[in-house]
């Protein structure tokens, strides 16, 4: 890419990323009321999404059972455990991201 084509594709990346930001803010005022379907997609999109991330983690792993097959079901369940007992999602995800990442590279059979 030649240095105006460089410019040019970072100059419409920020303004499309600065676009997401703002937009919502001109179509939702402060001082209306949020519609009922966009307050139902803030609470059920969010698990939904969840779910699928976790399906596709998965996705490939079930037809194959190997040693990282068996550490990303010890991560989830790590996840899964932590995420139960403290109810605090940043901390299950880093805890079953660091278990996976120990098991993968420290653990060896």
């Amino acid at each position: 890419m030649t240095l105006t084509e460089q410019i040019i594709t970072i100059a419409i990346a920020s303004v499309t990323t600065m676009a997401t930001r703002f937009v919502p803010f001109f179509v939702f005022p402060e001082h209306k009321p949020t519609p009922r379907f966009v307050k139902y997609l803030g609470d059920y999109l969010p698990p939904a999404i969840l779910g699928i991330l976790v399906v596709y983690c998965y996705k490939d792993q079930i037809l194959t059972i190997n040693r990282e097959t068996l550490w990303g079901i010890i991560a989830g369940t790590i996840t899964l455990g932590i995420h139960f007992w403290k109810q605090n999602m940043m901390l299950s995800i880093l805890a079953g991201t660091a278990s996976y990442i120990l098991l993968l590279n420290f653990v060896h059979f």
